[in-house]
């Protein structure tokens, strides 16, 4: 685990306790303008991830309890993608924390294998095909988290690689490793049989039944793992099955804005996101410099809701009810990836409201032309158009600083003045008066509004 999210978790459980050379980048930017809407993702996926409640430690019991709670509170409103997330292959995971030199479960071709005493149902080389058919009996589809590379296990044991005569030390890079996770060698995708090992690998997950990768140690850094993310993208190509690809952790280097697209449907814009409103803050810069290449299939991931209850159960979000609702609609009008993280056994009914407003989701979901504007130090400005309701636009508002702060937006600059304005709070799903020229808000430190405007 890097630094970074040891120095968080150790922080919140603390708390509980007491309380190569580059491609060629000859590609058009992928716009919002330009998008197709066909594809595997044309609208950002939701759904929920075990990294945030359970970290490395879930079992198969836990993940069919939250998928049974997920189908009945969170797939009628478009929550569809369950995932389960690292170590699934390791039979002592037991915190956060990674194990250095851990026993991994593996398979005669040195691929990852579900660990039988976490996942019952892998047993005999079942691998998650029967987890996976129980979640599609749900109506949901079914994620798993993925390495880069090829288990050092593997490579010790000099595994072959499936349909070749090569073997895991002829592919494997032991130069690029992981900074924070110690199972994986690289793959080197100048070697024969590289590619074939991939292939080998999604070809596997295409036969449990899998719909959605998160593919972690990509996205950082960029320049180095590009090759392997091309294979990945052709790996799921030739499986034959239409697998989401979400690529992790970030923060994702720009400069490979007209690359990624092109081979990915999500990548991580920041490292791990966690309940802090700093953290938060961030996001606002992250998600307004990656909107040019937002649209359909090609969505800027700013990570999971870390809402409700969180890290092993030991303690709730420790964002404030102003910054959840800040959260989601900063999510929702830039149109992020919406993927619930906290264990949804505890969902309470005010997080549940949070996740499940029809009005706040058809921002996600159902929106376009969305773009921020400039705004006042301490203030962030949002907007968007319906893509259902011609006349309808969004407005979100932000007060990013720490005190109460009025905001004033010139309808003008949606080409809204000199004209009677109805609004609508979409949070509260209540008509406002009508206004003309000006809106006049006043939010309290890390508070927004999200607003439906039509004249």
């Amino acid at each position: 685990m890097d630094s970074n999210r040891r120095r968080i978790l150790t922080a919140s459980l603390a708390a509980a306790a007491a309380a190569a050379s580059a491609p060629s980048l000859a590609f058009a930017a992928k716009s919002k303008s330009t998008s197709s809407a066909a594809g595997l993702a044309p609208t950002p996926p939701m759904g929920w991830n075990s990294w945030n409640s359970f970290g490395p430690t879930i079992t198969e019991a836990q993940a069919l309890e939250n998928a049974d709670i997920m189908v009945a509170k969170l797939l009628p409103f478009g929550y569809n993608v369950f995932t389960v997330d690292i170590q699934w292959y390791e039979p002592n995971a037991n915190s956060y924390e990674y194990r250095k030199d851990a026993e991994l479960t593996l398979d005669q071709y040195g691929r990852l294998q579900p660990a039988p005493n976490r996942f019952p149902s892998a047993a005999n080389g079942a691998g998650f095909r029967k987890l996976a058919d129980q979640i599609h009996a749900r109506g949901m589809k079914f994620g798993i988290h993925l390495m880069r590379g090829i288990p050092r296990q593997a490579v010790r044991l000099n595994t072959p690689i499936l349909g070749t005569k090569l073997r895991a030390q002829d592919i494997a890079d032991t130069k690029a490793i992981c900074e924070w996770n110690g199972d994986m060698y690289g793959v080197d995708m100048t070697k024969p049989g590289a590619q074939e090992y991939y292939n080998s690998v999604f070809k596997q997950y295409a036969e449990w039944g899998v719909d959605f990768v998160k593919m972690d140690d990509m996205s950082r850094p960029y320049e180095r793992n590009w090759p392997e993310v091309e294979a990945a993208h052709k790996a799921i190509a030739a499986s034959g099955r239409p697998i989401v690809l979400s690529l992790s952790p970030g923060e994702m280097d720009l400069r490979w804005a007209n690359h990624v697209p092109h081979y990915a449907q999500m990548w991580r814009i920041s490292d791990d996101f966690w309940d802090e409103w700093r953290l938060l803050n961030d996001q606002f810069q992250r998600l307004e410099n990656w909107n040019p290449v937002m649209g359909a299939n090609s969505w800027p991931d700013a990570d999971m809701l870390p809402l409700g209850r969180l890290a092993l159960g030991a303690r709730d979000t420790k964002f404030t009810p102003d910054e959840q609702q800040t959260l989601m609609s900063l999510w929702s009008i830039a149109r992020s990836p919406l993927i619930m993280g906290g264990d949804l056994r505890h969902l309470d009914a005010k997080t549940l409201a949070l996740l499940t407003n029809p009005e706040v989701l058809a921002v996600n979901q159902r929106s376009r032309d969305n773009h921020p504007h400039r705004a006042d130090a301490g203030t962030r400005i949002w907007s968007a158009r319906s893509a259902d309701k011609g006349n309808l636009q969004y407005l979100a508002l932000f007060n990013t600083s720490d005190a109460p702060t009025e905001i004033v937006f010139d309808l003008s600059r949606l080409d809204l003045g000199n004209r009677s304005v109805a609004v609508r709070d979409l949070w509260a799903r209540r008509d406002q008066p009508a206004v003309r020229g000006a809106l006049r808000i006043t939010l309290a430190p890390h508070a927004s509004t999200l607003l439906g405007l039509s004249a």
